[in-house]
């Protein structure tokens, strides 16, 4: 296993200005990269693929409003990805960033493409992971199934089981040992000393319904917009969120530079860190970035 990369913690305030959130910051003498989390996930998911790219670049790694370290918002109605997107404009400008490359996991790559959409002057190249213009509809049902309040755990253990039972079928092969893992970057300790997910539960209203505001209905109109944009499609092979038929028509609709990958034995979504992942970031980095 890699050794963790060291970062500094950095606070800024959001878009509205009232919430201080919080991302890491690796230091590089690289392009700037800003790596978007999925839905309840937080910056520490990312904590592999730093290891491998601290120093190189420099890593921006934010904790979304109501995740991890960063405030919770009181109105559920801004837990929406034009929303994060916005804070997202606000941390590059507090860190003087002029433009970053993007790297997205699932409701991190929705946030992307906006990011790119809107303001493509400050994007020079993206990375989906197993994310496109297309969910599918028994992806998100899953999702919907067990996002929201639960119980905290008793201890690492527990919580190490709790993980494996809502992601195992996208890990097929993790150990007792990664889910251990898994859960420390996931979990937080309350101050009674148990254990829960690091993320708002009030998130949960955002991907409920037929039609979650976390997912825009049809955002084809949105990834034609980025047609000059060089994009990286991660897709994990056991994918129930993004389809393989997606990912072709979304290279048939693309005239930009565009690859993809399929990364063997997982699901939604790779951690970044598989060997096939890897490298296709690193070539594909090297190629778009420099």
């Amino acid at each position: 296993m890699t050794a963790p990369a060291p970062f500094h913690p950095h606070r800024y305030r959001s878009a509205c200005g009232r919430l201080e959130l919080y991302a890491r910051v690796y230091e590089g003498e690289g392009p700037a990269l800003l790596l978007m989390h999925g839905l309840t996930r937080n910056s520490a998911d990312f904590e592999p693929l730093a290891a491998h790219l601290a120093g190189r670049y420099r890593l921006v790694v934010p904790d979304q409003r109501g995740r991890g370290i960063s405030a919770y918002d009181p109105d559920p109605d801004n837990y929406r990805p034009d929303v994060y997107a916005a804070d997202m404009f606000a941390l590059l400008d507090d860190l003087g960033i002029a433009s970053a490359g993007l790297i997205g996991t699932s409701m991190g790559g929705l946030m992307a493409m906006i990011m790119a959409a809107t303001q493509p002057a400050r994007v020079p190249a993206m990375v989906l992971n197993d994310v496109g213009p297309r969910i599918e509809a028994a992806g998100l049902a899953r999702i919907q199934g067990y996002v929201g309040p639960t119980g905290d755990a008793a201890g690492w253990a527990e919580a190490a089981a709790r993980c494996a039972a809502i992601n195992g079928a996208a890990f097929p092969d993790f150990a007792e040992a990664d889910w251990l893992v898994f859960a420390r970057r996931t979990c937080a300790e309350t101050p009674e000393g148990r254990l829960r997910l690091a993320y708002d539960p009030a998130i949960a209203a955002s991907v409920k319904g037929d039609n979650p505001a976390t997912v825009p209905p049809d955002l084809w109109p949105l990834w034609d917009m980025l047609a000059a944009l060089p994009v990286l499609v991660i897709r994990g092979a056991l994918s129930d969120l993004l389809s393989a038929e997606t990912v072709a028509e979304m290279d048939d609709r693309h005239a930009g530079p565009f690859a993809a990958v399929s990364v063997p034995k997982r699901g939604h979504a790779p951690m970044l860190d598989e060997p096939a992942a890897l490298a296709a970031i690193t070539r594909f980095l090297e190629e778009h970035l420099g």
